[in-house]
């Protein structure tokens, strides 16, 4: 019966990488990567020699197939995205849903770790035990609908920000009295958290432009 792992890898800080990760990267028959560039960075580090085949949001149905012949062949598969654990915001849901459909005897096996998400909830300093996460917000369609969500909540709203919008986003809140907590290149060199009414959290940034840059996990207080 062929395996497919489900490989967390670091968001950044590559002794973030789990002794279980490392196994059974070394283990398998072949490695499915968003972006083979950047997963060979990692793999290059810990030294591990694996067929990488690329795997990510835009890959095809002809592309499945060629997949799907190596778990008929037995041969245990992992998933790995350029950072992050797949399915939270990365691909990886859809190759699942296929996995499910059309292979069912295939064992599906997750392998926790470095998560945006989870990092910037354990620091948050306020009540997690629920919240409502968002992901990416949309760049047009459905954005300012969602920006009302946020601001009436009940629950603390999380979601995930890029460089190019964050600014924006703070500008689109900067009308909610709703203290933030704002996480900035999670687990790197420059890692840093501001915390805040959205205003006031715009201003840091519009006064430093060092610190606009990166990506950002962002939380809205429902308090």
């Amino acid at each position: 019966m062929s395996k497919l792992y489900i490989v967390a890898t670091p968001i950044g800080n590559l002794e973030d990488m789990t002794m279980r990760a490392l196994r059974i990267l070394s283990e398998v028959d072949l490695i499915l990567a968003e972006d083979k560039r950047v997963s060979k960075k990692l793999f290059d580090h810990y030294q591990i020699r694996k067929e990488l085949i690329p795997w990510h949001q835009h890959s095809k149905i002809n592309e499945w197939q060629r997949i799907k012949e190596y778990f008929k062949q037995g041969k245990d598969v992992a998933l790995v995205t350029d950072a992050g654990t797949p399915g939270v915001s990365d691909p990886g849901g859809k190759l699942i849903e296929l996995v499910l459909a059309e292979l069912p005897e295939t064992e599906i096996i997750p392998l926790p770790g470095p998560s945006a998400l989870t990092a910037i909830v354990s620091v948050a300093g306020v009540a997690m035990d629920k919240f409502l996460f968002l992901g990416y917000l949309p760049h047009k369609k459905g954005r300012q609908t969602l920006f009302t969500t946020i601001k009436q909540s009940e629950l603390p709203v999380v979601f995930f920000e890029s460089v190019h919008r964050i600014l924006k986003t703070l500008e689109q809140l900067s009308d909610c009295p709703r203290q933030l907590i704002v996480g900035r290149e999670l687990t790197k060199k420059f890692e840093t958290f501001y915390r805040g009414t959205a205003k006031e959290i715009l201003a840091v940034l519009n006064n430093d432009k060092a610190q606009q840059k990166g990506e950002f996990v962002v939380i809205v207080n429902n308090k």
